[in-house]
């Protein structure tokens, strides 16, 4: 039985490189064979800014959205966010995804791939960890960093990674596949 890794486009800016990047991602995750992978677009699921009117923790959504957002990110066992680094940070899109839901995040492991400029993004995924942890998963130090993304994208449109990373990529497979197993069993006992 798989195990299911949910890859999250965290961008929903017009222009944006995430999908591409995501397309790699799943690719890859899927070549690395060890998940059920379900590339997972933010954009698709149209959340407003924290309109539900109760707490995330009592599961009681009133708004289809977040429903649908939440079957989404319940129905996962691993997670990797594809981020951009928007001011040092994670796109306000991600963090309200995040933010939105509560006990569906809880005891996953959870990576990150991030891309911008010199930094690769790794300042936003750096926060973002610290959010991932914030909910209960588990965020791995892994991150694959992608710096200067634009010159990795072929005129074709298509992602071209450096075998760096490559050797990030199945690392953090490798450690996601190590935890999601035991963290399923977390979740089956509390």
């Amino acid at each position: 039985m798989f195990m299911k890794l949910n890859i999250i486009i965290g961008s929903t800016r017009p222009g944006r490189v995430g999908p591409t990047i995501a397309k790699w991602v799943g690719d890859f995750a899927r070549e690395h064979g060890q998940f059920e992978i379900d590339v997972v677009d933010l954009d698709d699921f149209n959340l407003p800014l924290l309109d539900e009117p109760k707490h995330p923790r009592m599961q009681d959504y009133q708004h289809e959205h977040t429903r649908k957002w939440s079957e989404s990110v319940d129905s996962a066992d691993a997670f990797i966010f594809v981020t951009p680094e928007y001011s040092y940070f994670a796109p306000a899109s991600l963090v309200n995804a995040l933010q939105v839901l509560s006990k569906e995040w809880g005891y996953k492991p959870a990576g990150v791939v991030s891309y911008g400029g010199v930094s690769g993004g790794l300042r936003s995924a750096q926060e973002l960890r610290t959010l991932i942890a914030n909910l209960n998963a588990h965020p791995l130090p892994n991150v694959v960093p992608i710096p200067f993304f634009p010159k990795c994208i072929g005129d074709d449109g298509v992602f071209q990674p450096n075998d760096e990373m490559k050797a990030g990529m199945t690392g953090l497979l490798d450690e996601l596949f190590k935890w999601s197993g035991p963290l399923a069993d977390m979740r089956k006992s509390s």
